[in-house]
């Protein structure tokens, strides 16, 4: 029997010692990361103002761009088999370029038109008080637990309507969070995950699907003339992978980055969460009822065969004036109801009121408007140079060359579009490139394109959060700098490495299991081919 006791006193002290020594490498793991992202954080705001390193960035295009020129870097398109050579911006046709085009690159620049027009509907959803009392109901009656899911699942959902939640979700997400005491740059991670590291992923079908369906037929037909891909090609993956972001990225935001983050000692002021007053309540009552008026009005354009806002020719939704237009929808969302609600509360009285909060919404803009012009130089400049859609091409082909197979190609193949997705910020654009060499490769080795795709969009997703070529990085730094002036680059960069790294390594688990199960990726989306 003493032994026995003595035996178990061992196996206890022995277990103990296990836990102490396994929670302290956890402990000194934890430190180690912290620290590196510390590093990176201080590293990346050391750098100039992003408008200074757009800038830098534009001029070492241009130098990169005519030693391109000089060793003859170039790549064969795989469509047409041109020869595609980097121009040098440094020549004469390039500096004439460049002074026809500055004013061009500016006024064109994609992000810059969407967030001065949805920013005029919410001023006025902003001034007449909307938002801050939308923010309080949400505090007050939201179960707290769920408060960082629901972000992140809304941010999934923005992806209904092209990319507008970068301009709406990712400010609201900051604002809820300082509403309900926590660190506002958690709610702005959380939203900024939910937007643009979980792009591949959706509930429903977003406004990217139908876009990269049609490359992905055109490049299925260079070897089967008669292949279609459907737009719900990935729509299984692609449900299945948003229960994965929303699990994970809320695992993130509150076991990593709001302890990192810890308490939040800025000065911008926090909303206080008391309740509505009977006024405040009649005017959202009244402000969700012309919200669906509006909807109900535009659903009777829509709906309908012969609707005014389908496509006259084809009978379309997908590509009509209302998919076009959906920045006006949007401005028209977010307009009638705050000037509903401003009537109603009394602030806003005329018309002048309406101009004024349009006005002051604005105001906030001057330093990303700034920022876009010299943003807006170094895209179009890198655009012009070719250097990315060469470096996309030789990647390609070089990937191609190692001869892999099964598993580890499509995780090699994730990894490139992840490294491509760092110098080119549209998933329109790198699959334009990508989709004609590697879907008939892939279809040469028994993989249907709906595989390929689905590939594609993990890595495609993944790095959007730690890119400056992100066509809204600029606008999400200028929302970091109104927390503390002294957020950068490396402050977004080190807040948002950790959902990249784990949402990489939990996709690529996923894509392997899909693989080894053999289920297919959405609606006539099997994974290989007969």
């Amino acid at each position: 029997m003493n032994h026995r006791i003595i035996f178990a006193n061992l196996n206890i002290y022995t277990f103990d010692q296990m836990k102490k020594v396994i929670n302290k490498v956890k402990g000194t793991s934890s430190k180690v990361f912290d620290r590196v992202l510390n590093y990176i954080e201080r590293a990346g705001n050391k750098l100039p103002h992003p408008a200074t390193l757009f800038l830098i960035l534009a001029v070492l295009v241009m130098i990169a761009s005519w030693i391109a020129t000089v060793f003859d870097y170039s790549a064969v398109h795989p469509v047409d088999k041109s020869i595609i050579k980097a121009n040098n911006l440094l020549s004469a046709d390039g500096i004439r370029w460049i002074f026809s085009n500055i004013e061009k690159n500016f006024v064109e620049f994609p992000p810059l038109g969407l967030v001065l027009v949805v920013m005029i509907g919410i001023g006025v959803a902003e001034g007449s008080g909307m938002f801050t009392v939308l923010v309080r109901q949400l505090v007050l009656g939201a179960p707290k637990k769920l408060i960082t899911a629901a972000i992140i699942t809304a941010g999934i959902f923005s992806h209904l309507a092209s990319e507008v939640g970068y301009v709406i979700l990712i400010p609201l997400g900051a604002m809820i969070f300082h509403a309900l005491g926590r660190h506002p740059m958690a709610g702005f991670a959380a939203a900024f995950c939910g937007v643009s590291a979980g792009f591949g992923s959706n509930f429903l079908i977003g406004s990217v699907d139908p876009i990269l369906a049609g490359l992905s037929t055109s490049a299925a037909q260079i070897l089967d003339p008669t292949m279609v891909i459907n737009p719900l090609v990935n729509y299984f993956f692609m449900a299945i992978s948003a229960v994965m972001i929303v699990l994970a990225g809320t695992w993130i935001t509150e076991k990593i980055i709001e302890p990192r983050l810890g308490e939040y000692t800025g000065n911008v002021e926090k909303l206080e969460a008391t309740e509505l007053t009977p006024t405040e309540k009649k005017g959202l009552k009244y402000a969700g009822w012309s919200v669906l008026a509006l909807i109900a009005l535009i659903a009777l354009m829509l709906i309908p065969s012969s609707g005014i806002l389908r496509d006259p020719e084809t009978g379309s939704i997908l590509h009509s004036p209302f998919m076009k237009g959906i920045i006006f929808v949007l401005l028209l969302v977010f307009f009638i109801p705050g000037l509903v609600y401003g009537k109603i509360v009394g602030t806003i009285k005329n018309d002048k009121d309406v101009v004024k909060h349009m006005t002051h919404s604005m105001k906030g803009l001057a330093g990303y408007i700034v920022l876009v012009f010299f943003a807006a130089q170094f895209v179009y400049f890198f655009r012009y140079s070719n250097i990315g859609l060469i470096v996309a091409i030789n990647g390609a082909n070089g990937l191609s060359n190692i001869g892999l197979t099964g598993i580890p190609l499509m995780i090699l193949f994730v990894l490139l579009a992840a490294f491509i997705n760092l110098f080119m910020g549209s998933a329109s654009a790198k699959w334009a490139i990508m989709a004609p060499v590697f879907i008939p490769m892939f279809m040469l080795l028994g993989y249907h394109p709906a595989l390929t795709q689905a590939a594609f969009r993990i890595g495609d997703s993944v790095t959007n959060v730690i890119t400056p070529m992100m066509s809204y990085f600029a606008l999400i730094v200028t929302y970091a700098e109104k927390y503390d002036e002294k957020y950068g680059i490396g402050t977004i960069i080190s807040l948002m490495i950790p959902y990249t790294i784990l949402f990489l390594l939990l996709w690529i688990v996923l894509l392997i299991g899909w693989m080894q199960l053999g289920i297919p990726v959405g609606f006539d989306g099997p994974l290989y081919l007969n």
